[in-house]
């Protein structure tokens, strides 16, 4: 046997490792309300190619590549635990087991690691939580895709309507082909059918109603059996509490808006303030999608480093509020050719910063750059911090951050020397640093901060919905404070 045999034979391996584990994900899915990660990235409904990447792609924020040859006994392990819904990294098992020395057998280490989701001190199955989308466009469509992947089990959130106004001619026809493709996602994971005579969308088995109205004070959603519902806004058409309000119909309890709240609407930011929510509060702002890249990194380096002052540059893809062709435009310069130009504007993220973190004194000023491509952006962080650092010790702590602490699903870290932005569609994580782009000189720090501006930011959606709805189930071996 040659070389190259015998690594393609440890290739086919592998693949027949990866091939096994998906029945038992799913199963433990569908059943327990389990969802299996490595290092955050959840495992459920990925092929056996998609197993394997995200093992290999461990050795970004660990150091090392890891081997499904490792995590197939914790995976195994799990099958003979009496589970409650939970969310269980078995690269992180595979990895604090490699450095126990109390000499435990895998099974015995992961009934240790995981006894917080056994037993008496599992948590019950909750019954599924109805959501409803007010408004579809590119937010939109990312958030019901990802509310019909996540519907799993049945036991989570459950996308039950979606509020638009009616266009002319075929709408529910044309709005389900944007679902079912999209030019930088790519195409919807499953099966879209349409039932034309009760306007509703099928979706994986989740039947959506779509309802028509340009009036949120006009609909009663119990008439679609819709109960105790958490409505996102993602039109921005209303930003504060008296606006939003009008969202609170019967059937609807909360409401989340997918951009900047106005006034005294929270603005929050999952992994750094969501635990402060208050369980009678009914009007949330996710703030944007910036604020979103910036703060979590911001407050990592705050917590360990001190910031005396910043300021953020964003260079940002062009949306859907730019023209395509130059044309007359409310606001300065926005109103010239999206796809042809950079267009200096204004961001409202320095702003938000207060919101999120209000124990944060430092003064944080900012400003923006739209630039010609679709998606994915990058925010350059200066920060003069409150004591000297050497550029590998922070990173480091950075690459530390996004594998073990409490916000290691908003920061992920690639090393990768070449890394551009399409690299990162897709991403969802809130904000990726790009370790090779850092720069640390004393006590000034720049980071370069990666972010899918539409898919990374709707997963922090979804999370804050999922928190505010009880859906949103603790993370086993619990990540480091």
């Amino acid at each position: 046997m040659t070389l190259n045999d015998g690594v393609f034979a440890d290739w086919k391996h592998r693949e027949e490792i990866a091939e096994s584990m998906i029945p038992i994900i799913g199963k433990l899915h569908r059943e327990r309300d389990v969802t299996v990660l490595v290092h955050s990235r959840s495992l459920v409904n990925k092929s056996v190619v998609s197993i394997l990447k995200t093992h290999r792609f461990a050795r970004q924020i660990a150091g090392a590549e890891l081997s499904v040859t490792e995590t197939l006994p914790f995976l195994q392990a799990l099958t003979t635990l009496d589970l409650g819904p939970s969310q269980i990294d078995i690269g992180m098992l595979a990895a604090t087991y490699r450095s126990d020395e109390r000499g435990l057998s895998v099974a015995e280490f992961t009934a240790e690691a995981v006894a917080g989701a056994t037993g008496p001190n599992k948590i019950d199955r909750r019954e599924p939580r109805d959501v409803v989308l007010y408004g579809f466009g590119r937010i939109g469509r990312l958030l019901a895709r990802l509310l019909i992947e996540k519907a799993g089990s049945g036991n989570g959130l459950r996308l039950r309507a979606i509020v638009v106004r009616k266009g002319a001619g075929q709408d529910i026809v044309k709005r389900a082909s944007l679902l079912r493709r999209d030019s930088i996602h790519g195409q919807f994971q499953g099966t879209i059918t349409i039932d034309e005579a009760n306007s509703r969308i099928i979706a994986n088995g989740n039947e959506i109603q779509m309802i028509y109205s340009d009036d949120p004070t006009q609909v009663d959603y119990t008439a679609y059996g819709i109960k105790d519902a958490i409505l996102i806004d993602n039109t921005g058409r209303w930003r504060d509490r008296e606006g939003l309000s009008n969202h609170l119909r019967p059937g609807i309890d909360k409401v989340v808006l997918t951009a900047p709240g106005k006034g005294d609407v929270p603005n929050v930011v999952h992994g750094v303030n969501h635990d402060m929510i208050k369980p009678d509060e009914r009007i949330i702002s996710c703030a944007s999608c910036t604020t979103n890249a910036i703060v979590p990194p911001l407050k990592a380096m705050a917590d360990e480093y001190g910031v005396l002052r910043g300021h953020v540059e964003t260079v940002h893809s062009f949306t859907n509020d730019q023209n395509l062709l130059d044309n007359y435009h409310k606001s300065d310069r926005r109103g010239r050719s999206a796809p042809l130009n950079m267009v200096i504007t204004e961001t409202g993220a320095a702003s938000a910063i207060v919101k999120a973190l209000p124990d944060l004194k430092a003064k944080i000023t900012g400003s923006s750059i739209r630039v010609p491509v679709p998606d994915v952006s990058i925010a350059i962080l200066n920060l003069q911090l409150g004591r000297e650092a050497e550029r590998q010790e922070v990173l480091d702590y950075l690459r530390d951050v996004s594998l073990t602490s409490p916000l290691k699903r908003q920061i992920d870290f690639i090393t990768a020397p070449d890394a551009v932005s399409s690299d990162f569609i897709g991403s969802r994580h809130a904000s990726i640093v790009d370790a090779g782009a850092t720069k640390v000189e004393g006590d000034n720090a720049i980071l370069y901060l990666w972010y899918d501006n539409e898919f990374g930011y709707s997963c922090q959606v979804v999370r804050v919905v999922q928190y505010v709805s009880g859906a949103e189930y603790p993370t086993y071996p619990a990540p480091a404070v």
